[in-house]
């Protein structure tokens, strides 16, 4: 029996299990005894580094003699708890009997420094097949891309092995019925909110543009109108705030999924940040992977954001895809092919889903960063306040009351007018903000800002052609946001206005003087307003010869 070579995987997806008597051929081809064969067993060293990744550090030598290199996968074992990590070695940093483990992978298990955890090699992971068959054109069948998903989330995949994934899916793209499978993996990822009710409302922006705060004033709209919308959002990646950054100016945003079904219950409505609960956990990880790579494949964008939808419960969806120089969208025939793959993906997962397309070619709102943004919501719930941001709020809220079926067609934009109007959506908003731990009485006026300011002058007369999303929500994040809440700009000039020299045109706020100073610089090479040209080019006679 000892001279038999047997293959054999456990239940754990390890190549061997102390307490079998056989030969097992490990990825090394090296016969191990697994009679013989003890755990490898070590004790922590902590390295107190945040890496962004999951990676421990064994002594090269002894890593070797259990058959594992750097990069291969491995499972460490510890008080009844699992967590998958990657490999590096060191034979200076890392004594035999030793294991360096950084800040994420010590917080995950609460380890200190002596622990005894017991490393286990892992098998390759079946993901990468699969990953290659679609990098090859090949199309993959439910389960597949459930496996694919659920490895992502278990982090039994690496970046480079996710960037994969992305890039494929940027390459081939996806069926409707790969990003159906995608969508409904992305739900099952993480937790459901089940509220009972029906029906259940949400809306969601593509992005691409500076402001658009109109969640902020959607959600207590429709909450109340008594329909129920648990508005899950995302922090900024790349722009100056997200809708959770400018309602953490108000309110908490982090909430279990019992805590958010608790405040949804009592007043319809709420605005959370998805990322603090256990909502389709994957989505997180394929951003944080899309993002340096400037990648949004169409599929993935769409399994994304409905794959979300879902996991609330939503069952009727306004989709807002800007379209503008600078938007994801850049032309109005590819935001009604999104909008149409919108409807059909939204139809198969079971909801009815309406895509507006809009203008998102300038900022909305006046205010860039979470307190301008903010101070702006509440001006609009006060009956004052930026009338492109009423006005798309309104329209947004509309078509979201009438999808729901509880108005009739055409009438939803007044209603939703009249529910600001009447003072009743403020009052909404500030039962939610009381209800998210905040100041239920605070005002516009209220709102903090930064105490540093600079004026941006116009240093010549003309008339405002366009204004650079891209550009304002850069020097917004120049100057501090959204980490600094009262960072940002603030814009007096809208696009087809005409400025004299010499008049203020946006004030660019900082919670210190220093990044004050660094957006202000930036402003040397950066234009985010573009003045209309008269001259559109110029040919001599000499140019043609």
């Amino acid at each position: 029996m000892g001279e038999q070579m047997v293959e054999e995987k456990t239940e754990d997806n390890t190549l061997y299990k102390p307490g079998q008597s056989k030969y097992v051929e490990t990825p090394g081809k090296k016969k191990v005894d697994v009679w013989r064969y003890k755990p490898y067993l070590c004790k922590v060293k902590n390295i107190d580094i945040y890496t962004g990744k999951r990676v421990i550090v064994l002594n090269e030598k002894e890593a070797q003699e259990h058959d594992i290199y750097t990069a291969y996968r491995t499972e460490l074992k510890f008080d009844g708890k699992k967590i998958v990590a990657l490999v590096d070695t060191s034979n200076d940093l890392i004594k035999p009997g030793e294991v360096g483990i950084y800040k994420e992978v010590a917080d995950a298990f609460g380890l200190e420094n002596g622990d005894e955890v017991e490393i286990i090699h892992l098998n390759r992971p079946a993901s990468i097949e699969y990953i290659k068959k679609k990098m090859d054109g090949t199309p993959l069948s439910k389960d597949e891309i459930f496996t694919v998903v659920k490895e992502i989330t278990e982090d039994k995949l690496s970046e480079v092995e996710t960037a994969a994934w992305v890039s494929a899916a940027y390459i081939n793209s996806f069926t409707d019925d790969e990003i159906v499978s995608l969508a409904e993996a992305t739900v099952c990822s993480g937790e459901q909110l089940e509220l009972g009710k029906s029906p259940i409302l949400d809306k969601h922006c593509v992005g691409g543009v500076a402001g658009n705060r109109t969640t902020m004033v959607v959600v207590p709209i429709i909450a109340a109108n008594n329909l129920y919308i648990p508005k899950t959002s995302s922090r900024a990646i790349t722009s100056a705030a997200g809708t959770a950054d400018t309602m953490e100016v108000l309110a908490d945003v982090e909430f279990s999924i019992e805590e958010l079904k608790s405040i949804v219950k009592k007043s319809y409505g709420a605005m959370v940040w998805g990322g603090g609960m256990k909502l389709a956990p994957v989505d997180d990880k394929l951003i944080k992977i899309r993002n340096p790579l400037s990648l949004d494949p169409e599929g993935m964008l769409l399994a994304s954001i409905l794959g979300k939808k879902k996991s609330v419960g939503a069952q009727c969806v306004v989709v807002d895809i800007p379209v503008g120089r600078g938007t994801k969208t850049a032309d109005i025939p590819a935001a009604q092919k999104l909008a149409k793959h919108f409807i059909s993906i939204g139809r198969k997962l079971g909801m009815e889903i309406e895509a507006l397309m809009t203008d998102g070619a300038e900022p909305i709102g006046n205010g860039i960063g979470p307190a301008l943004e903010c101070r702006d919501v509440l001006e609009v719930l006060e009956g004052k306040g930026p009338e492109d941001l009423r006005h798309k709020s309104c329209m947004l809220a509309g078509k979201l009351l009438e999808l729901s079926g509880k108005i009739g067609k055409g009438q939803g934009y007044n209603i939703a007018s009249r529910t600001i109007e009447n003072g009743k959506a403020l009052q909404k908003m500030k039962e939610i903000i009381e209800l998210q731990g905040g100041n239920p009485k605070i005002k516009s006026s209220d709102v903090p800002i930064g105490e540093y300011a600079y004026d941006v002058i116009a240093e010549t007369s003309g008339q405002i052609f366009h204004i650079d999303n891209k550009m304002i929500s850069k020097i917004s994040r120049m100057a501090g946001a959204p980490f600094d809440k009262g960072a940002g700009v603030y814009i007096y000039k809208v696009r087809g206005d005409k400025i004299r020299k010499g008049e203020r045109i946006m004030k660019i706020y900082a919670e210190s003087e220093s990044k004050l100073g660094f957006a202000a610089k930036a402003l040397e090479n950066l234009e985010p307003f573009e003045l209309r040209k008269m001259l559109l080019g110029e040919l001599r006679e000499d140019a043609q010869k």
